[in-house]
């Protein structure tokens, strides 16, 4: 699938001859038929990635709703949580893996430890309403509630699943620009927002619909084929050959004083440099404008009387729409660079959330609101995908990548529980989601005209260099 190649600071294609092509990342090199096995070993990852990530959070969230949780202990769970674990593991993991260098690689290890722990987490959580009652019976006297014993079940694999998602999470992008030629990455990442939204419209249109009737087998078959599907694509992708590690500063000693002078490197690095704090502050803010109605979107559903059969058709219709735009967008941020697709579509989100805010009150306008809002996230998502690999230095990529991670993850802590919150307090007015991502996107805007403007003083879509 590749051979060897003299070290290159970029990935770009090459000629090879007058006929073939050759594409370069790093060491590694890739003839077209080369590159498209690539592809295919990767989307396939994707495949199995994306089912996950389509199918948990959704069927978590309509099980808590199930057990009858508060809205604000809702999204502690479902948001507050998974960023708490963010903050402490994506750093550490990131920092590891761009200076690990072993046979296979700085990233596929990574993977090969998380992957199964993922799908033990997801067996877990399909058992819950089984395991839930036994432990209930267990205690006996001593037992806090059917409930709250299932809720601990639940707490106990949902934490096992975040820690092994998160860890993953930090270290797949990386993987992914060592990999593949930076000229294709927007297009390679427009095929992987397809895919995704495949394993999208497989999941809403057949499956959604018959969560409250066989969650346990649902999830305990998605649980099997990713950890299958994923382990199968870490053993055939491989990565190429990486400089030596930065050195290690000199620091107290013991594994206490490494840490703590590798914390200080890690901190010094990303976040002494006002660049990179204004594009962490661009996708930490783009990223929460769409959690609002992200998280609170089935509550809202069920509380204009939507059922989730419809609830499904929505997302599935989204999905569609978002399947057809996928590599369009991916191609034309190759063209025009995802920085400026990402402020479109921004732009676009803000007049979407402004229109929710008003007008979502009943099934029908909830729906097109939902729609709209699927489709502009999906649109930045898909056009912003490449982003940080573009704006990030390649070399210690998933370490900036993290320090983003962050930052977002510390302010989705937050975001969570203050519209839960809010919710609450006006009596369930779902429809404050849509003005909490209007204004959230705003600021989003706001950031992304700043890293624009600093953007094309560092060499603008043609000349950029990443600055150290």
């Amino acid at each position: 699938m590749h051979t060897p190649a003299p070290p290159s600071p970029t990935a770009s294609p090459a000629a090879s001859g007058s006929r073939s092509k050759t594409w370069t990342a790093g060491t590694l090199t890739y003839t077209t038929g080369g590159l498209i096995v690539l592809f295919l070993w990767l989307l396939w990852g994707d495949f199995s990635w994306a089912m996950r990530d389509r199918s948990v959070g959704p069927m978590a969230q309509w099980y808590l709703k199930h057990l009858g949780v508060p809205n604000l202990l809702f999204a502690l769970l479902i948001s507050t949580f998974p960023a708490a674990v963010g903050v402490i593991l994506g750093p550490i993991v990131s920092y590891k893996s761009d200076r690990h260098r072993g046979p296979r690689g700085r990233r596929i290890p990574f993977l090969l430890i998380t992957t199964p722990i993922a799908a033990f987490g997801m067996l877990g959580l399909g058992l819950c309403p089984i395991l839930g009652p036994m432990l209930h019976q267990a205690l006996g006297p001593a037992s806090p509630g059917e409930t709250v014993s299932t809720l601990i079940c639940f707490s106990i694999f949902w934490a096992a699943f975040e820690f092994a998602t998160i860890a993953a999470s930090s270290v797949f992008g990386g993987l992914i620009n060592d990999v593949v030629p930076a000229p294709l990455l927007g297009r390679f990442y427009g095929l992987f927002r397809a895919v995704s939204l495949i394993d999208g419209v497989i999941f809403n249109k057949w499956i959604f619909g018959k969560v409250d009737t066989h969650y346990t087998i649902i999830l305990l078959v998605i649980a099997v084929f990713y950890g299958t599907g994923f382990m199968w694509v870490c053993y055939r992708v491989k990565e190429g050959a990486y400089p030596p590690p930065p050195p290690e500063e000199a620091g107290a000693p013991g594994p206490f004083g490494s840490f703590l002078s590798g914390a200080g490197t890690y901190f010094r690095e990303c976040f002494t440099h006002s660049y990179y704090v204004w594009v962490f502050v661009l996708l930490t803010v783009a990223t929460l404008c769409f959690m609002p109605v992200n998280i609170f979107s089935i509550p809202y559903a069920t509380s204009l009387g939507m059922s989730m059969d419809a609830y499904g058709d929505c997302l599935a219709l989204t999905f569609m729409i978002s399947l057809v735009l996928a590599y369009p967008l991916g191609w034309l941020a190759d063209i025009f660079h995802p920085l400026r697709m990402g402020i479109g579509c921004i732009i676009g989100y803000i007049a979407v959330t402004a229109w929710g805010a008003v007008f979502a009150r009943t099934p029908e306008t909830f729906a097109v609101a939902l729609v709209l809002h699927g489709v502009l996230s999906g649109c930045y998502f898909t056009s912003a995908a490449s982003l940080a690999l573009r704006l990030y230095p390649r070399s210690k990529f998933a370490q900036f990548a993290s320090a983003g991670g962050l930052m977002t993850s510390t302010a989705s802590m937050a975001l969570g529980p203050l519209v839960g919150t809010l919710i609450d307090l006006t009596g369930n007015v779902y429809h404050h989601t849509f003005t909490a991502g209007c204004v959230l996107s705003t600021i989003a805007l706001v950031a992304g005209w700043h890293v624009h403007g600093k953007f094309m003083r560092l060499g603008g879509t043609k000349n950029y260099i990443a600055p150290l």
